[in-house]
């Protein structure tokens, strides 16, 4: 039997998780590309394993970049593609199912927030 690594854990759980419908929303953030200066951008679409959001400038799919939404520390990710001034990334680590349902419930505004 082999061993799974983390990295093809991910990997399946990312792909898992694209079956699931992400939630579209509109959240004020900051993204910066490796080697880049942080622009202003909305995240238009979330999920545990990434997220989606305005870039004018194209980035290459496989540029490590990070995330800064409001009140987190910065989510490192990679961008998986780019099209029409829209960059879909995957987070480095899934997000914890109680910080997305936060970012959620802040952004929806349904006032729904989990605990530990």
């Amino acid at each position: 039997m082999m061993l799974e690594n983390s990295t093809s854990r991910y990997e399946v759980a990312a792909q898992e998780d694209r079956s699931a419908p992400r939630t579209r929303i509109s959240i004020p953030a900051q993204f910066r590309q490796s080697g880049g200066r942080p622009f202003q951008t909305s995240v238009l679409d979330l999920s545990l394993s990434g997220f989606s959001a305005s870039a004018i400038n194209r980035i290459q799919p496989g540029t490590f970049c990070w995330l800064t939404l409001p009140g987190l520390e910065s989510l490192q990710a990679e961008v998986i593609w780019w099209d029409r001034s829209i960059v879909g990334c995957a987070f480095q680590q899934l997000l914890s199912p109680i910080v997305h349902d936060n970012i959620l419930a802040r952004y929806r505004g349904d006032g729904v927030y989990r605990s530990i």
